[in-house]
C-alpha cells in the first residue's frame, strides 16, 4: 500500500504550471490586498523575475510555485486575518527569494518600485 506525504503545496504547484492563469490571478489579488500586503516590493520583484525570458526554467519554477501560494483563495493562515494573514504568504516568498536571490535583478527590482509607484490600482499589469 503507497502512501502520498504532503504538506498542502499542491494546488500552488499544480496553478504554477499554468503561467497565464498565474499572471491573471496575480495581478487581481494584488490589487485587491496591497495595502494589507508588507513584502509587496519583494513580491513584485519576485514575479519580473519569474516571467523575465532571462531567468532559468528552475528560478522560475520556484518563484512561480511561490507566486501561486499567494494567489490561492486558501492556505495555512488566512489572508483576512489581520496582521497575521500574509505571514504564510511572506515565509514562502521569503523562502523562493532567498534560494533564487542572485537571480533577481536590479532591473527587476526597479520595476517593483516603479509599479508601486504607478500604482497598482492604476492598470499595472
Amino acid at each position: 500500500m503507497a502512501f502520498e506525504h504532503s504538506v498542502g503545496f499542491e494546488p500552488a504547484e499544480r496553478l504554477a504550471r499554468d503561467r497565464d492563469s498565474v499572471r491573471r490571478r496575480f495581478w487581481s489579488k494584488l490589487k485587491r490586498v496591497i495595502a494589507n500586503v508588507p513584502f509587496a516590493e519583494d513580491l513584485l520583484a519576485a514575479y519580473y523575475c519569474a516571467f523575465d525570458k532571462q531567468t532559468p526554467r528552475h528560478v522560475q519554477a520556484s518563484l512561480l510555485g511561490a507566486i501561486a501560494y499567494f494567489i490561492l483563495p486558501f492556505d495555512f493562515v488566512p489572508d483576512v486575518l489581520p496582521v497575521l494573514g500574509f505571514t504564510d504568504d511572506a515565509a514562502v516568498l521569503a523562502t523562493a527569494i532567498r534560494i533564487v536571490a542572485a537571480h533577481i535583478t536590479p532591473e527587476h527590482r526597479e520595476a517593483a518600485r516603479a509599479a508601486l509607484k504607478r500604482g497598482i490600482g492604476n492598470g499595472v499589469a
